[in-house]
């Protein structure tokens, strides 16, 4: 690792985390038209944002700065792979890594010399709920910034509980993934468990350092939360049943989504490996049938 990447990672160590995210998650929000094209203006600059494929092409018809973050695309800009045994992306991204769990150990990142694992129980808080997926399958896909921010269902499933697990904020882009040991069990996430035509389906949104919150669809902001603990939030009655495609939340900032599924539920894509872009509704797996 570069002494210049090295020193970022250590620094995060060193900052005060939730107040640095705090105060990003203030500032995205403020509604001063100077600021908004202010900050919108040197974002797009930064990324080269092209704004062809949003609802709002117009940078003044945003309010705020997560506004434009977390922009809406038009109809049909991310077309949902049909097929009801197809497992789609669930956002834009790029694939940190897939595989089959070694058990209850969870690759984190390949490295040279040795490889980071965390495990399921850490992951999702809890040993009940780690079950269902010991030896199953998992895909991590990383939102860089100027991804599209939304998060969407990759498989058709009916809502079964959302789970709240705090934690830190590290940044989760790959010099931290390779660094951090256990960084996506260590870091705040929000974790939303379905029933699907798979088995048990689990979508893992994880924070990240100035991802000023994590939001649900029929739930709202949940992060920033206080007091900071965890909590199991109960679905509505009856239960919400999402379609493949459907927009299940959102990041007000970029961070890592991880898919969980049990065992030989799917069969990865050839083109689904570490390092790959993809796009919501994507093709990334087939389900095997029962």
């Amino acid at each position: 690792m570069s002494p210049a990447r090295a020193a970022f990672v250590a620094l995060q160590y060193l900052l005060p985390q939730h107040l640095v995210t705090a105060a990003v998650h203030a500032l995205a929000r403020i509604e001063s038209p100077a600021l908004r094209r202010a900050l919108i203006g040197g974002f797009r600059r930064l990324y080269d944002i092209d704004l062809d494929e949003a609802a709002i092409a117009d940078p003044d018809g945003y309010r705020t700065f997560n506004e434009f973050f977390t922009r809406a695309l038009k109809p049909g800009a991310r077309p949902i792979a049909a097929g009801a045994e197809v497992l789609v992306s669930p956002c834009d991204g790029t694939v940190s890594e897939r595989g089959t769990i070694d058990g209850s150990r969870v690759l984190q990142a390949q490295l040279a010399a040795k490889s980071r694992w965390y495990t399921l129980e850490e992951l999702l808080g809890d040993a009940a709920r780690a079950r269902p997926f010991i030896g199953g399958e998992f895909a991590t896909i990383y939102l860089a910034p100027y991804n599209y921010h939304r998060v969407h269902m990759p498989l058709a499933g009916t809502l079964s509980g959302v789970h709240y697990v705090p934690g830190a904020l590290f940044s989760v882009n790959g010099a931290t993934a390779a660094s951090v040991p256990r960084l996506f069990a260590r870091n705040e996430r929000v974790i939303c468990s379905f029933e699907t035509q798979a088995g048990p389906l689990a979508v893992v949104f994880v924070g990240a350092l100035n991802v000023g919150s994590i939001g649900l669809v029929g739930y709202g902001d949940l992060t920033p939360r206080r007091p900071r603990r965890a909590v199991s939030l109960a679905p509505p009655s009856p239960a919400p049943h999402f379609l493949k495609g459907a927009e299940l939340g959102r990041f007000n900032m970029g961070s890592t989504v991880i898919v969980l599924l049990p065992r030989g539920a799917i069969a990865w894509g050839a083109r689904f490996q570490p390092g790959a872009r993809v796009r919501v509704g994507e093709a990334i797996a087939a389900c095997r049938t029962p």
